[in-house]
């Protein structure tokens, strides 16, 4: 069972977004990330590298013909960072929407 744990790291949207993204795939082209996030390529960088310097993502450059292509995919640790976070998200609704004990809100 994953460990509840919030994550500043990861909890900015822009952030969230790119992790939840990267969690669905093995891995995901810059390209395609910067069109479903709709974010520039200066901005997809930023966060990427953040979360490279973290160890939650690892990115791969590569040459295809005359274009440099970069990938990136989620690490282990970022996975269960990731994985914790969302746990931590899903407690705190649990506790804002449980039932207040013997009596009405």
């Amino acid at each position: 069972m994953t460990k509840a744990r919030f994550d500043e790291l990861i909890h900015p949207s822009t952030r969230l977004s790119l992790v939840a993204t990267l969690a669905a795939a093995d891995w995901a082209e810059f390209a395609f990330l910067k069109d479903r996030l709709a974010l520039s390529d200066s901005a997809l960088s930023k966060q990427l590298t953040t979360l490279e310097e973290a160890g939650y993502v690892a990115t791969e450059r590569r040459l295809s013909g005359s274009r440099r292509k970069v990938r990136a995919r989620l690490t282990d640790v970022g996975r269960e960072a990731f994985n914790g976070h969302i746990a931590a998200l899903q407690a705190i609704v649990a506790d804002a929407t449980a039932p207040a004990a013997g009596g009405s809100a």
